[in-house]
């Protein structure tokens, strides 16, 4: 049986308990965006069943996991990356745009040049890591200074998406700015404090209505699309406990690979970062990156990647 055959009936089995989950045990502010994904889904022209759904439905879960925190009962299947159907495209870097191929790989993304794209820059990572933020290096990252190229490569305008303010201000002022916005530009730093800050701004769950829009990860901004981080990239733990990340893709990362002595991950300390990850897992230098379109998974790389786990197979996988 196809994988995305699969996906559709094991989805269409757990799919009811879930939003009869979301409608009735999430209680704080989240159910709110919950319900109206929902709304989404159902009206929306592909068909409440369609495979173009389903990336909507698993944020729908991940919503209302977050809202119900540890009481939430509801196991999240597989999530598999060969779903078919419009979605947001992701470039996941580990040091950025830093070589032709990496940046060619943008272009083809975005489907014009640099210098004819809108980009907006998430600083928000970086205010969690003790290494990285607040002070400087979030004004380099912003200001176009720092050493990973992201936003200093030409685009046509820059602005700044700090996810902490926007809680306080009135979604129309900033969500059509988002939708209008060719690519967004996410800072490395602290990946819980973005994931944190992406679920609680509301950018979350607006992900899946993106599909025009390229989102650029650079290292803790590529590994909050993934399932799960490990303990060695947890710096900061969320109020609520949940150390999760959003799952929109099914694999982990591991960024920076070093050679032995230098700065970064060293392949064995790569793999035992793996060895605690029940996904698939990967690891790559800052030469490489990942694009994911249509679910469809590639890399590119003038550097070193390698996989190191594949995923565990499941009994009840249907």
């Amino acid at each position: 049986m196809p994988e995305t055959t699969r996906l559709k009936k094991t989805i269409d089995t757990w799919w009811p308990e879930i939003e009869t989950f979301i409608c009735t045990r999430a209680t704080n502010a989240r159910t709110e965006a919950a319900n109206v994904t929902i709304k989404n889904i159902k009206r929306t022209g592909r068909g409440y069943r369609s495979a173009a759904n389903y990336r909507c439905r698993i944020m729908a879960y991940n919503a209302a996991r977050s809202a119900g925190g540890r009481d939430a009962t509801v196991a999240l299947p597989y999530r598999p990356h060969s779903l078919s159907g419009d979605s947001l495209k992701l470039l996941l870097t580990s040091g950025g745009l830093t070589n032709a191929s990496i940046r060619d790989a943008l272009v083809e993304l975005l489907g014009k040049p640099i210098a004819e794209s809108t980009a907006l820059c998430i600083p928000t990572a970086q205010y969690g890591h003790p290494m990285v933020g607040p002070g400087v290096k979030a004004w380099q990252f912003i200001s176009g200074n720092s050493q990973n190229p992201m936003v200093d490569l030409g685009w046509k305008s820059v602005g700044v998406l700090e996810l902490t303010a926007l809680p306080s201000i009135d979604r129309k002022r900033w969500v059509p700015l988002v939708r209008e916005t060719d690519a967004l530009l996410v800072a490395g730093g602290d990946v819980l404090y973005l994931c944190y800050w992406m679920r609680e701004s509301g950018l979350a769950d607006l992900l899946p209505s993106l599909s025009e829009t390229v989102w650029v990860g650079l290292s803790a901004g590529s590994m909050v699309m993934t399932p799960r981080v490990g303990d060695d990239f947890i710096q900061w733990r969320p109020p609520t406990g949940d150390e999760t990340t959003l799952g929109v893709v099914d694999f982990s990362i591991c960024p920076h690979l070093a050679a032995d002595g230098m700065p970064g991950n060293s392949m064995a300390e790569a793999e035992q970062w793996a060895a605690g990850i029940p996904n698939t897992a990967y690891v790559m230098d800052d030469q490489t990156a990942i694009t994911v379109v249509d679910g469809d998974i590639a890399f590119v790389s003038e550097g070193r990647w390698e996989q190191l786990r594949t995923l565990r197979s499941d009994p009840n996988r249907t």
